[in-house]
């Protein structure tokens, strides 16, 4: 019959230290990227569908020798892209 060989504290400190270290630093995780996109997306989406809702009415209620609708979605679109950009630079100085 053999026996196990004796494992030295080393080797199990080495051992511990590892898993403490996988366990607190896990990695890119795939579904962390789909958030990220889906966030993005939101960030974008709800000004520029805003933008375009506000835009309808107010060319029913002011309207204007250029098209409300038009202008506020660009503008929502620019709003929406700098909203995302801050959050991908909060994000990304988190890691």
């Amino acid at each position: 019959m053999t026996k196990k060989p004796d494992t030295s504290a080393d080797d199990i400190g080495r051992r511990a230290q590892r898993m403490k270290n996988a366990r607190d630093n896990p990695g890119p995780s795939p579904l962390r990227g789909i958030g990220t996109f889906g966030m993005i997306g939101w960030s974008i989406a709800v000004p520029t569908v805003g933008g375009a809702f506000l835009g309808m009415w107010l060319d029913r209620i002011a309207p204007q020798d250029f098209p409300w609708t038009i202008a506020l979605i660009l503008g929502g679109v620019v709003l929406g892209s700098l909203i995302a950009w801050a959050w991908m630079g909060k994000e990304g100085g988190e890691e």
